[in-house]
């Protein structure tokens, strides 16, 4: 996918922060956008900011963790819009707990989001975008989808399998002859709203844990848009997003897992 002109474009998560911001981006390209989120008030607000650019908008209320309304969600698309060119399934959540911390219900939680929101965004598209004749399908995973982080491992979880799931289906789309580019997207830390709905595990602080992820934040969402797009103009595999995604993809490769025990050494204090 070369170009965005006139094609249609699903967003999740687009309410806010990245999701918003490849929006307008796109909305600025020309593409025609379905935009969803489960608080229609703020996709609609970003309907709205696309629309002020000329674009052809429709803003969606929709639970990614329901499969069958995002199937329904993918039939409406197709009748108000047409069929999708370009999906990017981008709905996603964090938290913060030790395996120990970890309760259940917040293990769940995480994984119905992350993970089956993606599997259900890109089964239920996958059909539409392979017909499109130039689609595109781009799954947000993280940079703790290239390396385990200590007090990460439900999010690590499902950000590891978002991109195991899709290099599978990239290796799938080009066995079949399929015209249909794949990318993992691993966006480092995203000055966005992420920390401030987090969970966080056991006698943790959450507002003081997203204030230090503000802090340390340097990536802006249109930053992140834009490395995006230029990642899917080329069919990139892996789209790596700010400087700290950069070197966590780097550390793996330099050392094996000999990385644990650099992060290890980095995050002793943060995780005690």
């Amino acid at each position: 996918m070369k170009n965005f002109q006139d094609k249609v474009a699903v967003i999740t998560g687009a309410g806010a922060g990245i999701g918003r911001a490849l929006a307008i981006e796109l909305a600025h390209n020309g593409a025609r956008l379905a935009l969803s989120g489960r608080n229609l008030a703020n996709v609609s607000e970003t309907a709205a900011l696309c629309e002020q650019q000329g674009a052809k908008a429709r803003a969606y209320r929709l639970d990614v963790t329901d499969r069958d309304a995002v199937y329904a969600h993918a039939e409406e698309v197709r009748s108000d819009l047409g069929p999708a060119n370009l999906v990017v399934n981008n709905a996603g959540v964090s938290l913060t707990a030790t395996v120990e911390e970890l309760t259940w219900e917040d293990f769940e939680w995480i994984v119905n989001i992350n993970f089956w929101g993606v599997m259900h965004g890109t089964k239920a598209f996958l059909p539409q975008v392979i017909a499109s004749g130039d689609g595109h399908i781009a799954n947000v995973s993280s940079m703790f989808g290239l390396a385990a982080c200590p007090s990460q491992g439900a999010y690590n979880a499902t950000k590891f399998a978002i991109r195991g799931f899709t290099d599978a289906l990239r290796q799938e789309m080009k066995i079949a002859g399929h015209p249909v580019g794949v990318s993992s997207v691993h966006p480092g830390m995203v000055k966005t709203e992420i920390a401030w709905k987090a969970r966080a595990g056991g006698d943790r602080d959450r507002d003081a844990l997203a204030a230090n992820f503000d802090r340390l934040a340097k990536t802006t969402p249109e930053s992140a848009a834009t490395t995006i797009l230029k990642g899917i103009r080329k069919d990139k595999a892996k789209i790596l997003i700010g400087t700290d995604a950069r070197v966590i993809d780097l550390l793996p490769r330099l050392f094996g897992s000999g990385y644990q025990k650099i992060i290890t050494a980095q995050m002793k204090n943060e995780v005690a």
